[in-house]
């Protein structure tokens, strides 16, 4: 069953726009035990990590939803295909994690270290990651929905990776995300999605946006210096009171510029 549903994500998140806007579930029985229940509990996992001698858990493939493993340490851990929705890892250490794969739905991780976490075909849909720290972590997956307002996502790598297309055109999905306030200075966020995305005050500086979708964004009170908006859609998008635009690159190369909202409306 996870097999299919990580190959139904796949196609969706290569496909163009219109097949873009499948349901990325697709293909996943999001009631079955395996997708809600837990296998183990924050017992057992405490127990883990004191047996662990420091080492890295290997948790993957393990059926974690709903359990409350607040603040613990899980640094370095293998939770790849996991399923830990509506999980409470709210000021959890995940730093260096391998999350591939793995299910967040609407999992709590605010305030959560996942700096340098590998992300690749991560589903974290409607998850609370506000405050938490992604700076250099690989988040190739579908965020849609999820509150990131105040988040961490320094030199994040987002992006496509046209060059290496044997997976199909993977990038971030971050349709309708909440990145207000975010600090995302030098982020690869190139042809991602960011349809509907809240970067009110978000700082953009140096940040790849080449290709990418902000059709409909809020990018009011933004920074975006050094900013590369060669090619990206910016249809509907609200850039207001944007602080460096002068130094962005591309400007002059975005796609529905005429569409864009510059002021406030009277």
């Amino acid at each position: 069953m996870r097999r299919l549903a990580f190959s139904f994500m796949i196609a969706a998140l290569a496909a163009g726009p219109a097949a873009a806007e499948q349901d990325l579930l697709l293909g996943a029985d999001m009631a079955s035990p395996a997708m809600t229940k837990a296998e183990m509990s924050r017992a057992d996992i405490e127990a883990m990590i004191r047996a662990s001698d420091g080492k890295p858990l290997d948790l993957h493939d393990k059926a974690l939803s709903g359990l409350d493993l607040s603040g613990l340490n899980l640094r370095g851990a293998n939770l790849r295909t996991a399923r830990l929705n509506g999980t409470n890892l709210r000021g959890a250490d995940l730093s260096g994690a391998n999350l591939e794969q793995a299910w967040f739905l609407k999992a709590d991780l605010s305030g959560a270290k996942l700096a340098d976490a590998r992300m690749f075909g991560i589903t974290a849909r409607d998850a609370n990651l506000s405050g938490a720290d992604l700076s250099r972590s690989t988040p190739i997956g579908d965020f849609k929905g999820a509150n990131m307002s105040g988040a961490m996502l320094v030199d994040l790598k987002g992006g496509a990776d046209i060059r290496n297309q044997s997976m199909g055109l993977m990038r971030a999905v971050f349709t309708s995300v909440n990145l207000s306030g975010a600090n995302l200075k030098g982020a690869d966020l190139g042809r991602s999605r960011l349809e509907y995305a809240d970067l009110k005050d978000a700082d953009l500086t140096d940040v790849v946006l080449m290709g990418s979708d902000l059709s409909g964004a809020n990018l009011t009170g933004a920074t975006v210096a050094g900013a590369d908006f060669k090619n990206v859609d910016v249809s509907g998008a609200k850039l207001i009171d944007l602080k460096g635009e002068a130094s962005a690159k591309g400007w002059a190369q975005r796609v529905n510029a005429d569409r864009a909202v510059t002021r406030v409306s009277p």
